[in-house]
């Protein structure tokens, strides 16, 4: 998320309370969490394992619970509890909007569009031209859809991220600053939930289609063109290519990336990153010549076994 205006590391400091550790002059232009994190952006880190991986990231500036000395081009910020502070400041850059009325009187409606009765579309959002919102569909704040955008019955974008804290006696909830972005020519069907990015976009790239009950994480970047069947999960932050399609009931793990013109077949789970180009099944996904080869020779145990026992 970047901000609408920069802000000095000295404010940053006063309103989460954090000790400075560098240049209190520098500049933040935006709040990302660590996988999305580029230069300007200010993030958090608050266990041991992870501070190497966040002090060489591209973030700019760092809260982080431990004095250590800053690397060069970097800020950090001291913080006994980094992911509170951080979480602060994406309450305050990106606010909670109350909407009262069905089409919040803040958002942005395309020439042409239709929204059938007991939709809801939040404030501040953008819908293009020649779309079609069906009942009961709900477009949460700061959503932006495109053009000739159909999104169809119970479905629901911009939900928040599935994105929490543990503590000892509880989890924490981490804010979402994020939102989603659709573009032109997509088709989202009933029942399908997209939540809206931690700090980035969650976005579905133009002519992309989606089946019935399709549940997108947050930050997932989907391609053009696309094709999502039935039941498919997929977790957050991962990336996902142009022509892709993924059949129904496919799992895919969070962080990963599937290249362009991949083939998913049905009931896959997919717990790394795909080669693009290809076709894969099973569980974990393989490439669909393995899969036959391996099945193909599964059959030939038993006949295998009977004539071991007769050695």
């Amino acid at each position: 998320m970047k901000f609408k205006e920069p802000i000095t590391v000295k404010q940053i400091a006063h309103l989460t309370g954090s000790e400075i550790i560098g240049n209190a002059e520098a500049l933040v232009t935006g709040l990302n969490e660590i996988h999305n994190v580029g230069a300007g952006d200010i993030t958090f880190v608050d266990h041991e394992k992870y501070y190497d991986f966040t002090l060489k990231s591209n973030a700019s500036f760092i809260i982080i619970n431990k004095k250590t000395d800053a690397p060069e081009g970097k800020t950090l910020l001291f913080n006994a509890n980094p992911f509170l502070a951080y979480n602060f400041l994406a309450e305050k850059f990106k606010p909670v909007l109350r909407s009262t009325k069905n089409v919040d009187e803040t958002a942005i409606i395309g020439d042409g569009s239709f929204i059938y009765p007991n939709a809801f579309i939040g404030a501040q959002v953008k819908l293009g031209k020649n779309c079609v919102i069906h009942p009961n569909a709900t477009i949460y704040n700061y959503c932006q859809l495109g053009d000739n955008v159909i999104i169809h019955a119970n479905t629901t974008i911009g939900s928040d991220a599935f994105y929490y804290k543990k503590q000892t006696t509880h989890y924490d909830k981490m804010h979402s600053a994020g939102t989603v972005v659709i573009a032109d020519d997509v088709e989202i069907g009933a029942g399908c939930t997209i939540d809206a990015g931690v700090s980035s976009d969650t976005f579905i790239g133009k002519g992309t289609k989606l089946d019935d009950q399709v549940h997108i994480g947050h930050d997932v970047k989907i391609g053009e063109h696309c094709i999502i069947a039935g039941q498919v999960g997929i977790a957050g932050n991962t990336k996902i290519g142009n022509w892709v399609t993924l059949y129904g009931k496919v799992a895919v793990n969070k962080n990963i990336e599937i290249g362009d013109k991949t083939v998913v077949m049905a009931t896959t789970a997919v717990p790394k990153s795909l080669e693009g180009g290809k076709t894969y099944i099973g569980y974990p996904a393989v490439e669909a010549r393995t899969f036959a080869k391996q099945v193909a020779l599964i059959k030939m145990l038993p006949d295998i076994w009977e004539k071991v026992k007769k050695l």
